[in-house]
């Protein structure tokens, strides 16, 4: 088994998001012995956010590409490509004013590419990552999963749509949530972990 670890979130060690997902991660391996794991923290090394130059590579055939438009493209063949050797994706998500950090908005606009994540065809779109497990490691300083704030979480939502437009419909969420709750911080992370079933 292939693991990719996709890591969001900035605060290093302090980090709810990480130590789900390294939980997760864990519990992957023990499972699974011999599986190989590819850790790519997107803080540390950052997608670009699209630009023109970026959308003009994307829709130009490579025969025509310049080296400005090669350049320029090479982030999201690379990402596609680990994403496509992947067997299982573990991604730590943060919410950050009820969605998700720019840092994972950028990957993902980077894998998101007609032709070669999904097409259109005459019944519709139709994602072409299939046959791959997503997990979601979301932490959050309230509780968004249910109750009245519930309606502000475009985190679990907006990463299921998008993955799934692109054929990751597997997808398991896992919540670190209350983090800033007096009544909750102090459980949430082991009882997030504890939930864990691989």
């Amino acid at each position: 088994m292939k693991i990719l670890h996709l890591i969001s979130s900035p605060r290093g060690e302090a980090s709810f998001s990480i130590k789900l997902g390294n939980a997760i991660v864990e519990k992957l391996q023990a499972a699974n012995p011999g599986s190989t794991l590819t850790v790519h923290d997107l803080t540390n090394t950052p997608f670009p956010h699209l630009e023109e130059v970026h959308i003009n590579s994307f829709f130009t055939p490579q025969e025509n590409h310049t080296a400005e438009l090669t350049a320029a493209i090479k982030h999201s063949d690379e990402a596609i490509a680990e994403l496509k050797d992947a067997d299982v994706i573990v991604i730590g998500a943060p919410l950050y004013n009820f969605g998700i950090p720019s840092t994972l908005k950028a990957w993902i606009d980077h894998i998101a590419r007609a032709g070669h994540t999904f097409r259109y065809s005459e019944k519709g779109p139709e994602g072409l990552i299939k046959n791959k497990k997503v997990y979601l490691a979301i932490s959050s300083g309230g509780v968004y999963s249910e109750g009245p704030m519930k309606p502000y979480d475009f985190t679990e939502s907006y990463l299921r749509s998008v993955l799934g437009f692109m054929g990751m419909t597997d997808i398991t969420a896992y919540r670190a949530e209350g983090v800033s709750i007096p009544d909750l911080k102090d459980l949430a992370l082991d009882k997030a972990i504890e939930s864990i079933a691989i």
